[in-house]
């Protein structure tokens, strides 16, 4: 079974984690669109991640299935709540998050990534996507 997601999550996963080890608690409250700063994207791709971590649990026991979700909902209603979390504490998240889901798709059985695949969702696999996306951003920030 292709496994090339582990290779890629991994790549984004320690860019991540480099980024936040050399970011500065000024960097971390940087402006970036609608409200957000450079912390509460950290807490946005936590958030995400967590999310992905909790399906998988879920999924080993019960099997998987489809859970839907309105993203553009879910965001605004996440916006307060992570930018009440501390900066620091923030950017933290978003690495354990990350190493913990990646943890979880690296040891999933062949059967489970098989099904997981047949969602036709790439991001299930490919968290390295929403991270990349969102380090483009921060990194375009701070420069």
């Amino acid at each position: 079974m292709n496994r090339e997601f582990v290779i890629e999550n991994e790549r984004e996963r320690n860019r991540l984690k480099l980024l936040v080890e050399r970011i500065s608690d000024l960097e971390l409250i940087l402006k970036m669109w609608e409200g957000w700063t450079v912390a509460a994207a950290f807490a946005h791709l936590a958030f995400w991640d967590q999310r992905a971590l909790v399906l998988m649990k879920k999924w080993e026991k019960t099997g998987v299935e489809p859970s839907p979700i309105d993203d553009d909902v879910t965001n605004d209603a996440l916006l307060p709540i992570c930018l009440s979390i501390p900066p620091r504490v923030a950017a933290n998240l978003a690495v354990a998050a990350a190493e913990a889901i990646d943890l979880e798709l690296e040891k999933a059985s062949d059967k489970m990534i098989s099904d997981i695949e047949k969602l036709g969702d790439r991001f299930r696999l490919y968290r390295c996507d929403h991270r990349k996306a969102h380090l483009d951003q921060i990194e375009k920030i701070i420069k």
